[in-house]
């Protein structure tokens, strides 16, 4: 059975309209992240990569178990106080876990232990939480990939994946040995091995009959069981109870409209998939009769979105393009994977919190879930949760009104973000997140790198993205809003046509209209560091480059922030270097000065804090007044490393900024505010790049964070107001 389903309007709609307070009572935040690096054990190197796939809980809700295959290992997380997680142990396994259930005290995880993809083996450990020791072991017939208890933990299903290889024959199937579903008893935690029951799922698809390629199972309280064979587009239905494969069918294929499917710099939601097998990965049951599917794909196809099916194998539902626009709107889109799967929604949870079942749908290239109520029909958008880096694992207790996300992507060799667990709570009527949305007709956006306020008009900001996208664009925003939201976007233009090889990381709006542009420079890859005078309308009016006694000294971190003190002849453009450069010594970094109406540069130099790891550089320029500027001085350390984002005011009262080939002064700066306490008010990781800063006309300041495309970064993007800032004028 093949069956097709053109994106439809209702799903569009449920991408592009975030729900309003009134519609939507209780939402979810996050309240706390716990780096899972802080359970290794002491014998072993923290600075590992450690990730976290799939999770589950104890039956009272207060100990999280989590899968670990980077370190072959489980890890334990006491959440008793869900706001303040703790560790809670870790246990050593004989190879990679895939998957873990929880009851009775007792974690059953499916471990790899594979000699090869030809010769696959595999065990179902139980493991004790509170000795924190493998108390037993079933042998298992192949590679297993994932695990489910009947609701009344008196049995479990282990999916038998014998994943291919897909360095042979590019990955091709058939690829023998064919996966399978196992089953065994359960008896109060304990597992009896000799009543293990191998079910056969061969003979279902017509892609390859003889290899199933089963991925993932959930079960319902009837006792059946639904299984994924995802690289077969096809999904089976067994009894738990008798072993029977009581339906087998196609997921199908869907037509989806109006997502971007070219990797090429730009977020541009033109393209179309036809007849796209949808491939699912995750399911979980709604009720007996329905069932819900993450549509991640991995063969061929994979259609970036969610599906409710009826049992039988009819198509209830299809998210279309929904989740894509969502991804898109929020600043999460990853551009880098247009032209393969986009999104990738691989996780599915299903909870009932209240009077509501909510479908949690994680997408792992976005790294963010979208929450939904199920009406019966078509499901109701609720909200977006921003996650760690690849959520893999998704978890409802609903009993404590949480949503647990498992992390996987752990940077740590790159100097990025840790593995995580995220924690969310349901209540209250706001939600935290998104902080920035983007109108319809603006399209996507993403890598924030500059932030401006109007100089008329309140609540009216700018910003500029950088060069991860290839065109470089002014955005504006209407920060009176909640979420703030983009209203505008202009393409930066010369003679019409988008100006090349930009890297924006600055904008000044201009008193007589317009704004102040700054482009990073690379001169290993004689790339210039660029100022820029633009219309209102993006169109480049002049291109200035640095004198050449300045530029000659330039490295890779060149121009990263902008302001204007002044108009007319009394104009002077004030710039930050991010970095110190060949002539600064080893604490000190540029500020530039530039009078367009003599054409005349002067430099002064700023003093940078000293830091133990990493570097530090500037972000940011902001004018205070005639007599002041506002500078971001940050390091490049993310999450618990983290160290310096801060604020400071320098006076350029009695500063003569000096000829370039004069002796530079050195100016004093005063801390105004440490942002740390701010960045970890959202309760996740501290990001690396606060980028923007911005005062608009009445005094209001904000800042905002790059999220680098989303591209080895959760997408997430912080912009705030910062209350209480000390700033008089």
């Amino acid at each position: 059975m093949r069956l097709f389903l053109s994106t439809s309007a209702l799903a569009l709609a449920a991408a592009w309209s975030l729900p309003a307070a009134a519609q939507n009572p209780e939402v979810f935040n996050r309240i706390a992240t716990f780096p899972v690096a802080a359970n290794m054990p002491a014998d072993r190197d923290a600075a590992l990569p450690t990730v976290a796939e799939i999770i589950a809980a104890t039956e009272d809700g207060e100990t999280l178990v989590y899968t670990d295959a980077a370190q072959e290992a489980v890890g334990i997380i006491d959440i008793t106080d869900a706001h303040a997680p703790q560790p809670g142990g870790f246990v050593a396994l004989a190879g990679e876990p895939t998957s873990v259930a929880v009851t009775s005290g007792k974690a059953l995880v499916a471990v790899v232990t594979s000699e090869s993809y030809a010769k696959p083996s595999g065990e179902l450990a139980m493991v004790d939480i509170s000795t924190k020791s493998v108390a037993a072991s079933c042998a298992l017939p192949g590679q297993p990939d994932s695990v489910a208890l009947t609701a009344d933990a008196t049995k479990i299903a282990v999916v038998i994946e014998n994943e291919r290889d897909e360095d042979l024959n590019e990955g091709a199937i058939p690829q023998a040995p064919t996966g399978l579903l196992v089953t065994f008893p359960v008896d109060k935690g304990a597992v009896d091995c000799a009543g293990m029951q191998e079910i056969d799922l061969t003979g279902i698809s017509e892609i390859a009959p003889d290899d199933a390629e089963p991925e993932f199972v959930d079960v319902n309280e009837a006792g059946e069981a639904v299984v994924t064979l995802q690289e077969n587009n096809a999904i089976a239905i067994v009894d738990m109870a008798t072993g029977d494969v009581t339906g087998g069918f196609s997921a199908g294929s869907v037509d989806v409209d109006g997502i971007d499917t070219e990797k090429d710099g730009r977020i541009s939601p033109t393209g179309c998939l036809k007849a796209v097998k949808r491939e699912p990965d995750g399911v979980q049951w709604l009720d007996e009769d329905r069932f819900v599917t993450a549509n991640e794909g991995d063969y061929e196809g994979g259609s970036r979105g969610f599906t409710i099916f009826e049992k039988g194998g009819s198509v209830l539902w299809d998210s279309g393009n929904a989740i894509e626009r969502l991804a898109m709107r929020i600043g999460h889109y990853p551009e880098k994977r247009s032209a393969k799967k986009g999104t990738e929604p691989e996780a599915i949870e299903v909870g009932r919190f209240g009077n509501d079942r909510l479908i949690f749908v994680g997408t792992e290239r976005s790294s963010f879930v979208a929450v939904y109520r199920d009406t019966g029909a078509a499901p109701q958008f609720l909200q977006v949760l921003p996650s760690g880096i690849g959520p893999e694992g998704l978890l409802a207790i609903p009993a404590r009104k949480l949503i647990v996300t498992a992390n996987e992507e752990d940077l740590v060799e790159d100097g990025g973000a840790r593995a995580t667990v995220m924690i969310y709570e349901q209540g209250g009527e706001a939600a935290s997140y998104p902080m920035i949305e983007a109108a319809e007709d603006v399209g996507g956006w993403g890598a924030l790198s500059g932030l401006t306020a109007d100089p008329d008009v309140a609540d009216r900001l700018y910003g500029v993205s950088d060069s991860f996208y290839d065109e470089a664009k002014i955005f504006t925003f209407d920060a009176g809003a909640t979420p703030a939201r983009i209203t505008a976007a202009v393409t930066v233009t010369k003679d019409g046509k988008p100006v090349e090889d930009l890297d924006l990381e600055g904008i000044a709006a201009r008193r007589d209209g317009g704004f102040w542009l700054v482009s990073e420079g690379n001169p290993e890859k004689e790339k210039s560091n660029r100022l820029l005078r633009v219309s209102a309308e993006g169109e480049v009016e002049d291109d200035i480059l640095l004198p050449e006694e300045i530029a000659s000294k330039a490295s890779r971190f060149g121009l990263e922030g902008v302001t204007v003190i002044g108009s007319g002849d009394d104009e002077t453009v004030w710039l930050a270097v991010q970095r110190p450069w060949g002539d600064d010594g080893e604490d000190l970094v540029k500020l530039l000065s530039y009078k367009p109406a003599s054409a005349t540069w002067g430099v002064v130099h700023y003093p940078l804090e000293k830091t133990e790891n990493g570097w530090v550089g500037l972000s940011e320029v902001t004018a205070a007044g005639e007599g002041r500027l506002l500078v971001i001085e940050r390091d490049n350390q993310i999450g618990e490393a983290a160290r310096i984002k801060r604020l400071y005011a320098v006076s350029l009262e009695g500063v003569t900024p000096a000829a370039p080939e004069d002796k530079t002064p050195i100016v004093e700066k005063t801390l105004v505010r440490d942002l740390l306490d701010d960045l970890k008010s959202t309760h996740g990781y501290v990001v690396d790049k606060v980028e923007g800063f911005a005062r608009d006309t009445d005094g209001t300041a904000y800042i905002v964070t790059d999220n680098d495309g989303a591209d080895e970064s959760n997408g997430e993007t912080i912009f705030m107001r910062l209350e209480d800032v000390g700033l008089t004028n």
